[in-house]
């Protein structure tokens, strides 16, 4: 079974490209789905409340993730520090359910996995890893595409802030997809690497 991460700058594509991947027969295996499902455990809820207080949750209960978001990428050192803490929290945990989904992959047979999680490299999971591909795209054409999610170009530069650089994420990957808005273009170089790697597994 080959493993694959997705890295790129914020608002690159990556989600776009892992279901290219995905549409050819390869499994996508969502980190920010499995985050999600993280927030919702008793224990991490415990946990955030003592660590961010009784105000980044809704009147049910739950997590508000906007709220928490707004707290942990304000700019500057607090921002920083609260980030820090929500991932010693959540990360471990999120590793956990990677490693048991890899492990039920491998026992159904799946050839190729796309990992899709923006802390690849922070969180180390690269590790697992077969290959690394960097979806490539233009400043001005992912401001737009984080605009259409209702982002600030602040927000966008919060979150790409809170991450490793471009250059950094480029120099570690062994393959590059450019996705400069031509779907066709990019559903053509993810075909020719599925095909590769599933000749290789």
């Amino acid at each position: 079974m080959k493993i694959v991460g997705i890295l790129g700058g914020v608002g690159s594509g990556k989600s776009t490209i892992g279901r290219l991947f995905e549409e050819l027969g390869a499994v996508r295996l969502d980190a920010d789905r499995l985050g999600h499902e993280v927030l919702r455990e008793v224990e991490v809820r415990d946990a955030i409340r003592l660590e961010f207080g009784s105000g980044v949750f809704d009147t049910e209960g739950w997590i508000d993730r906007p709220r928490l978001a707004k707290m942990v990428f304000e700019p500057g050192e607090v921002g920083a520090n609260r980030l820090r803490a929500l991932e010693r929290i959540t990360h471990p945990r999120i590793a956990v359910r990677i490693q048991e989904e890899l492990d039920r992959l491998r026992g159904v047979g799946a050839e190729i996995v796309i990992l899709d999680a923006p802390v690849l490299l922070k969180a180390g999971w690269d590790r697992l890893c077969d290959h690394l591909i960097f979806v490539e795209a233009s400043d001005e054409q992912r401001m737009q595409r984080v605009a259409e999610r209702g982002w600030t170009q602040q927000q966008w530069r919060q979150r790409e802030a809170a991450q490793e650089s471009l250059d950094e994420k480029r120099g570690r990957c062994d393959v590059t997809i450019s996705n400069e808005g031509d779907l066709r273009q990019a559903r053509e170089q993810v075909a020719s690497w599925f095909r590769r790697w599933s000749t290789d597994s």
